[in-house]
């Protein structure tokens, strides 16, 4: 910029600011940037040169530099790996100054980025297109958490339990079926999976998505129901599956650890045609995994194929194929003992190598569509179907002895889910005078149907050879052929499901409307939204069958006191219709939540780190929990008599989490990122016909979490370390409530530590990870099974899940360019 233009420039600042507010002149700045491939240039700078005014471009390559002063400015558009551009523009008063630019690639730049600490950036701005927010993260009236790739891969990271909850405040996972599936709770309550903005719950499933296929992990706390269809109060987490992004960035790694881990994983990410219009994308993973709990075994594959087409510059679809399969020795690594939690070793195993292993897999077929109407207005839909199913079987003690002494009883699990979801979605920018209406508006529609068999087959006791006797403090393995049973699978899982309690079937259609109201040169938004909702469980007779509806508001006020600093408040309720019965047949009625909220956004040192403080209130209705008469004799006085099924449940009142939250996450300094965060949460039922519940605490709600991890890397010139960096966290939990209302338990106060290295060299990285360092005895579950009458043969009993001891993790990493 000459002396002349910076005078230029000056002058029209001064002269615009000596001007009373309302006779200032200005003007906009708005344009696109691509790449030199044709690919769109997403979160790239855009300044105007020598003066305080810039934005970053959104998913799409666009930008909007608002509220100039008239002028001649020079626009410089900068980016990692892109080569920096400038160009001189002119703002008139009222008007708008386009400015496009197609940036090259620096590749002496890209080849510097994967080996500094700007890599491992753990700060995310906005969300993806599948949570259809469009307005950065500081703006929204919502606490919105984002774990993205690089945090994942700096933890080594192979799927969703692995550790994923230590990066957003007041999130755990209660183990459950070894890992298979997430099973995250966060503000006290357990919350569902999304995939790319749909609903996912299972009763059983989705399986736990590979993080080959992921990436980014998107966390909402509270209700989202108005946009995301009907979800839990407490929140959602929304995986983003990776699309083709038209460069080349593909990778294999190489994986191995303890407990006999093995993986390798590949990335291929390119275009099909030319003129970069077909893309495609494949991801693909093997890994086999022993345990720590004996003879039990994990070995996965996933498959994950992505094709994108450019129809034109404003339309795009893409088609996406998912696919995993597993087989388990044992869905459970459950330890048992009739004395205390954790009595026994992480080795104890209830199943025996003799029974066949557990096969599971899902299937998910994605259709996108997206079409920009114009700069402002855009259309997106999406189909989903999802199949998931289960074939095995579960061992489960029947009784035991206050010695030690377990009688087991195996039965079919079986189960089949299959859900269909769709939903078309417009959003855009009105214009009334000075305010500015962000619009979001849609339909969503979804059905799932579930199919289970628990208990058509059953061997009500795995007895050893020669009538040996199972005990859990001297376990002996080996049971003969002729005592495992033989499952009937001649009758499909339909109609064997049909004459239990699992079978369900749940449809619902929604309707919503968001209105953004930016006001005061868009420092003040006021988000005024509502949904309304149809949704009808189907029963085997008209009793069980409910038809119910519902409209769920949504108010939020969010105030940007500087441009980096901003408050909100927000008001919103949930609606979520249950399928199922309890033992007695009685319909279960819909979850109805309310969540107030008031919340605190700051970022620091020109965006490279951010914090948000928030407080909140969270009300549950009608809130579904085990029936603690789960796995006990119909007849307490007869042991031997039937027993009630082991997932029957039962209805509460109300529930209440009171609890407030801090997140802090991005780069303190050069080559430091760091994600620390700390919660309190209270969850106690508030409301319920039975006195003797009312004050309790939630299960798994923990009083006090606290999260940190932290990654340094050497990026010093002519250094010898340059490329070597230094990882390592910790997770605190203290006041664990578990088991269940009816039988409330406290988990032992649980503290891990890890700590790894990593070093980067041109094209190759390797990185290592010693996870629970102190190698503790760590619990991520705990019941209590209490018996009316105990016998000799038959006292109450805690069953427990640890956490993985002690391991290690080697990962070796060859990018393609």
């Amino acid at each position: 910029m000459n002396a002349g233009e910076v005078k230029t420039a000056n002058d029209a600042f001064a002269n615009a600011s000596n001007l009373p507010e309302d006779e200032q002149q200005y003007g906009t700045v708005k344009g696109k940037i691509t790449t030199s491939d044709g690919g769109l240039a997403s979160y790239v700078s855009v300044k105007l040169k020598g003066t305080r005014f810039g934005a970053l471009t959104n998913e799409k390559g666009e930008y909007q530099i608002k509220r100039v002063p008239a002028g001649r400015y020079t626009l410089v558009v900068s980016g990692v790996g892109l080569v920096t551009k400038e160009k001189q523009i002119e703002v008139t008063a009222k008007g708008i100054a386009l400015a496009d630019f197609t940036l090259d690639e620096d590749h002496s730049q890209l080849a510097e980025v994967q080996i500094t600490g700007h890599k491992n950036k753990f700060k995310e701005d906005k969300v993806s297109s599948s949570l259809r927010l469009q307005s950065p993260l500081i703006e929204v009236p919502q606490n919105i958490k984002v774990v993205n790739q690089q945090l994942l891969a700096d933890q080594l990271v192979f799927d969703v339990v692995d550790g994923v909850t230590r990066n957003v405040s007041g999130t755990v996972r209660t183990g459950h079926w070894d890992a298979q599936y997430a099973n995250i709770s966060t503000r006290g309550t357990t919350i569902p999976a999304f995939r790319n903005g749909m609903n996912m719950k299972m009763p059983w499933g989705p399986l736990t998505e590979d993080a080959a296929t992921i990436d980014r992990i998107e966390f909402v706390k509270g209700p989202s129901g108005f946009m995301m269809a009907n979800g839990e109060p407490g929140g959602i987490y929304n995986i983003v599956t990776k699309k083709p992004t038209g460069h080349n960035r593909s990778f294999v790694s190489l994986s191995g650890g303890g407990f006999n881990l093995g993986r390798a994983a590949i990335d291929l990410d390119g275009k099909l045609s030319q003129d970069g219009r077909l893309l495609f994308r494949l991801n693909a993973a093997a890994q086999t995994k022993g345990s720590y709990n004996k003879f039990n075994y994990t070995d996965k594959f996933v498959i994950a194929p992505v094709v994108s087409y450019q129809i034109d510059s404003n339309t795009l679809i893409t088609a996406e194929y998912t696919t995993q399969r597993v087989e388990a020795q044992a869905l459970g690594t459950y330890g048992f003992s009739p004395n205390r939690l954790g009595e026994t070793d992480p080795s104890f195993f209830v199943g025996d190598p003799a029974l066949d292993p557990n096969k599971l897999n899902d299937h998910n077929v994605t259709l996108y569509f997206t079409h920009q109407l114009d700069k402002k207005w855009k259309v997106n839909s999406q189909v989903a179907y999802v199949r998931y199913q289960l074939l095995g079987g579960t061992p489960w003690p029947s009784t035991i002895a206050r010695n030690g002494d377990m009688r087991r009883y195996l039965n079919i699990s079986e189960e089949l889910a299959i859900n269909k979801n769709a939903q078309l979605s417009l959003m855009g920018d009105l214009n009334t005078g000075a305010v500015v209406h962000r619009i979001m508006t849609g339909v969503d529609f979804g059905n799932l149907k579930t199919w289970g068999d628990f208990s058509s087959v059953q061997q009500p006791d795995l007895k050893l050879a020669g009538n040996a006797v199972f005990n859990i403090y001297n376990p002996i393995y080996g049971i003969p052929f002729e005592n495992i049973p033989l499952f009937d699978r001649s009758r499909s899982i339909q109609v064997r499901s049909g004459s239990n309690i699992y079978a369900t079937n749940l449809t619902y259609t929604g309707v919503y409307l968001q209105d953004e109201i930016r006001m005061l040169d868009e420092k003040l938004r006021l988000t005024l939204a509502g949904r309304y909702t149809h949704a009808v469980t189907v029963g085997k007779t008209n009793a069980t069958q409910i038809s119910d509806n519902a409209f769920s508001p949504r108010v939020g006020l969010s105030y940007s006191l500087t441009k980096n600093f901003s408050a909100y408040t927000l008001y919103d309720q949930s609606f979520l219709p249950q399928a199922g019965q309890d033992y007695e047949g009685n319909v279960f009625e819909p979850v109805r939540g309310n969540n107030i909220e008031l919340g605190l956004k700051k970022d620091w040192f020109n965006g490279k780190w951010n914090a948000v403080a928030a407080i909140y209130q969270i009300t549950k209705e009608n809130v579904v929990v085990p029936d603690p008469r789960a796995g006990q004799s119909v007849d307490p006085s007869n042991p031997n008599s039937d027993k009630y099924p082991q997932s029957i449940s039962l209805q509460l009142g109300q529930q209440r989490f009171r609890g407030l939250e801090l997140d802090i996450s991005g780069e303190i300094t050069r080559g430091l990122n760091v994600v620390l965060n700390y919660a309190y949460t209270d969850g106690r039922v508030t409301k319920d016909t039975r006195a003797e519940l009312i004050n309790r605490h939630t299960p798994n709600s923990v009083k006090h979490i606290t999260n940190g991890w932290l990654s340094y890397r050497f990026n010093r010139e002519r250094s010898l370390l340059k490329g070597f960096g230094l990882t390592g966290g910790y997770q605190i939990q203290v006041g664990r409530n578990a088991g269940s209302i009816a039988a409330p338990l406290m988990l032992p106060e649980y503290y891990r530590f890890d700590a790894g290295a990593t070093y980067e060299k041109g094209k190759f990285s390797i990185s290592c990870l010693v996870n629970n360092l102190l190698d503790r005895r760590l619990l991520t579950q705990g019941s209590f099974t209490p018996v009316a009458k105990p016998t000799e043969t038959s006292v109450s009993y805690y069953t427990y899940i640890y956490d993985v001891p002690r391991n290690a993790r080697l990962s070796i990493a060859y990018r393609f360019k």
